[in-house]
Parts: C-alpha cells; sequence; structure tokens
C-alpha cells in the first residue's frame, strides 16, 4: 500500500503543481492561456487513451513489471520537461510523461485490491486516495514556492527524486500478479478511434478559447470527435476482444458510477485551474495563489482519511457519496454567489474538498465491487480513464469560460460563467450518486 501510494502521490502532485506555472510559461513562450492548457491537456489525453489498454496489457504480464516501468518513464520525461526548450517540445514531453502516469494509474486500484481485504476496501482505496490528496495539497503551495523562487523549470523536476525513491521501493515490496489474464488480440482501431475522439473534442473547445485556428476549426473539430465516439462505440459492439468490456457498462453500479467520477474530477480540478488565475489577475503572487488555493486539496485528504470517523459506520457507501455530491453543490453555489478573494475563497474550497472526499472513495468502491476480479487492471483503469477525462475537462471548460466571457462587471463574468459549470457537473455527480444500489450489494465474480 505504502508503494503504490508513492505513485498516487507523484500523479497529483503533478497534477496540481503544473497550473501555477501557466502565468510564467505565457510569459516566456509568449503564448496564450489555450495554448499553454495544453501543458495539461497534453498529459491528460495521453494518460486517458492509454489507461484501459495499459490495464490490459497489466492483467496479461504482471502488474508489478509494468508500475515499475511506468515509474522510471515518468521520472525521465519529467527531467526532460524541466530543460524544454520551447512551448511544443514540453508538450510533447508531458505527452510522454502522460505515457509514464498511464503504466502507473492503470495499475494502482489493482495493486490496492491484490493487497486489501475486501471487507476493507473501502478503507484502503481511502488511503490511496489520501496519498493522492496529499500530493494535490502539496503541489498548489509547492509549486508556488517554486514558481516564484527557482522558476518553473523546477515544478517538473521535483518529481525526479520522487521517482527514483519509488522504484527503488517498488523492487523490494510490490507484489508479483498472482494469476494472470491471457492477452486477446489487441484492439488497436479501439484505442486509435478513442485517442482520436478525445483529441478532436479538446482541440475543439480550445479552438473555441482562442488557440489561434481557423475560425471553422472549432466546428469541425467538435464535428469529427463526435465521429470519432460514434466509431469507438460501434467498433467496440463488433470487435472480438473489445478495449471497453460492454458488458461492464450493463452494470448500473459501473455506470453511474463513472459519470460520477467523471464530474467529480471535473469539479475538483477546475478550481485548480480558475482560482490561480483570479487571485494572480488580481495582483497575488502565484505563492499566495498557491496558499489559498491548498485549502481545496487539504480538505479532500481530511476526508479521505478522516471520513470513516466523520460519519456513522453504518452509513453506506450510497449514502456517503450522495452526501458529498450534495455538499459538493451547496459549495459551488455559494461560490457563484460569493466574492472570488481569499478571505471567501479559503473556506469555501476547504469545504468543497471535504465534499469531494466524501464523494471519491465510496464512489470508487462501488465500481471496483462491481467489477470482476480478474478484470480488476481494466476496471482500475477504466476508473482512472474517466476521472482523467474529468480532469481534462475542467481544464479545458474554464479555460473556455474565461475566453469567452472576460472579467468584468456583469453578473455572470468568466470565473462566475466557469463556476456555474462546476456546478451542473456537480448536481450530475448527486444524480449519478443517487442512482447506485446500496452498498455491498455486488457479488465479484
Amino acid at each position: 500500500m505504502a508503494t503504490v501510494c508513492f505513485g498516487a502521490f507523484m500523479g497529483q502532485l503533478d497534477a496540481s503543481i503544473v497550473t501555477l506555472a501557466y502565468r510564467p510559461l505565457r510569459s516566456e513562450f509568449g503564448a496564450s492561456l489555450a495554448a499553454v492548457q495544453w501543458v495539461s491537456l497534453s498529459y491528460l489525453l495521453v494518460l486517458a487513451a492509454l489507461l484501459i489498454p495499459v490495464g490490459r496489457l497489466a492483467d496479461a504480464h504482471g502488474r508489478k513489471l509494468v508500475y515499475l516501468y511506468g515509474f522510471v518513464v515518468f521520472s525521465a520525461a519529467s527531467a526532460a520537461c524541466g530543460l524544454a526548450p520551447s512551448l511544443g517540445a514540453l508538450i510533447a514531453f508531458r505527452a510522454i510523461q502522460g505515457v509514464g502516469a498511464a503504466m502507473l494509474q492503470a495499475n494502482s486500484i489493482a495493486l490496492v485490491l491484490a493487497s486489501a481485504p475486501r471487507d476493507r476496501m473501502r478503507t484502503a482505496l481511502g488511503v490511496q486516495a489520501a496519498a493522492q490528496a496529499i500530493g494535490l495539497a502539496l503541489g498548489p503551495t509547492v509549486g508556488g514556492l517554486l514558481v516564484s523562487t527557482l522558476g518553473w523549470r523546477w515544478v517538473f523536476g521535483i518529481n525526479v527524486p520522487v521517482g527514483v525513491v519509488a522504484v527503488v521501493a517498488g523492487v523490494y515490496l510490490l507484489p508479483r500478479s498472482r494469476s494472470l489474464t491471457p492477452a486477446r488480440v489487441w484492439d488497436r482501431s479501439g484505442v486509435a478511434l478513442l485517442a482520436a475522439a478525445t483529441t478532436a473534442g479538446l482541440l475543439g473547445v480550445s479552438a473555441a478559447s482562442g488557440l489561434g485556428l481557423p475560425g471553422w476549426a472549432p466546428t469541425v473539430l467538435l464535428v469529427l470527435a463526435a465521429a470519432c465516439v460514434a466509431a469507438f462505440l460501434l467498433r467496440e459492439r463488433r470487435a472480438a476482444a473489445p478495449l471497453l468490456d460492454p458488458t461492464l457498462f450493463g452494470d448500473r453500479t459501473v455506470s453511474a458510477g463513472l459519470v460520477g467520477a467523471l464530474c467529480g474530477y471535473l469539479v475538483l480540478f477546475g478550481p485548480l485551474v480558475l482560482v490561480p488565475i483570479v487571485l494572480t489577475d488580481a495582483g497575488s503572487s502565484e505563492l499566495q495563489a498557491g496558499l489559498v488555493l491548498t485549502a481545496l486539496p487539504a480538505g479532500f485528504a481530511l476526508a479521505v482519511t478522516l471520513g470513516e470517523r466523520m460519519l456513522p459506520s453504518s452509513w453506506s457507501d450510497r449514502g456517503r457519496a450522495t452526501l458529498g455530491a450534495a455538499l459538493g453543490l451547496v459549495v459551488v453555489a455559494a461560490l457563484i454567489a460569493a466574492p472570488l478573494t481569499a478571505p471567501w475563497l479559503l473556506p469555501l474550497l476547504g469545504t468543497l474538498g471535504v465534499a469531494l472526499g466524501l464523494f471519491t472513495p465510496a464512489n470508487n468502491s462501488l465500481v471496483m465491487r462491481a467489477v470482476p476480479s480478474h478484470a480488476a487492471g481494466t476496471g482500475g483503469g477504466l476508473l482512472n480513464m474517466t476521472r482523467s477525462l474529468g480532469t481534462a475537462l475542467g481544464v479545458a471548460a474554464v479555460t473556455l469560460a474565461l475566453h469567452l466571457r472576460p472579467g468584468g462587471a456583469h453578473l455572470f463574468d468568466g470565473p462566475r460563467t466557469a463556476l456555474v459549470v462546476l456546478g451542473a457537473a456537480a448536481l450530475v455527480a448527486l444524480i449519478s450518486a443517487r442512482l447506485l444500489p446500496s452498498a455491498g450489494q455486488h457479488p465479484v465474480a
């Protein structure tokens, strides 16, 4: 568990630390916000496209092997990001970093399940979520400190020593897979269509956010994304070895839980982009913005760590997920109405983190209980892919709102519009939580 938490910590530290470098990246490379967001999106797109294929590879060839190579790729790419000579090179290195992250994240949940008894699954997933939350919590503060002192390149370099320690620990402490699922025909077409759909969709949103592409580009890209989604779904129904197992989506718990995971991470990562931009535009330093932003993942860490004590043990996962989603919706509504200044943001972001920290482990536990044990790697990859897409949508939606509705005196300026989008996602998460069945009702094949 401790070794797996290295990967969870590393991935989330990187996810939250990068947003503090947006302003210096724009200054150094003379780029727009729509261009700089691809430092995050290139990483997330590769991650989302590869999580399920890598989960399949891990099921077939061993989760420990794939996990350790993931640390090596991630750490080497992090070092390359810190030395990138241009924004284009940085985006390319971040895509390679996403390959390593996919190798880590596709296996993390399956490795947790191999280490924890079934009746302690929620607690084990909570420990892993706590490691993620610590990485998230440290990211804004550490990122703000590094950007304000040593420069943005150290935002990426900090991953290297963590990766070295994790590789050494993993060699000695990670368990080998006890059972392997024989490799089937590789669904290359499914992977290509999924990657094309996500890339075209986010490129279309980015083009509408001021990326500098021709005026017709957003429409063409979004139509292409829709066509790729349709082709992907058709392919998965007919493929001998589909990338996404259609039987998993026949379970209401899996489908509702995945929708909830996507919306939960959209709500979590949207403010990680929005708050630094709002505060630095108002005159705060990156360090000050990072300190305020830390309240969100710190609240998340508190809830996932102490969630078992914060609520009665008799509460079901469905009840915990519902409470977390409802509280998150109330907090986002309060953010829409409140002044976006540090005294208001600190308590509201902290409470939002607590809400998401209650929702996430319970939602994930229900999803993984519904996945057969022989497909744990694939199921974990599917869950993480959905969360990665939610993260990417959070980045893209905030950037689009800020571009279409720049700051001003009107009621729904860019930041308020972005918060309305986050509120809609929180509402969908609440609806999905209510669709989940009560805990403990799913037999495991």
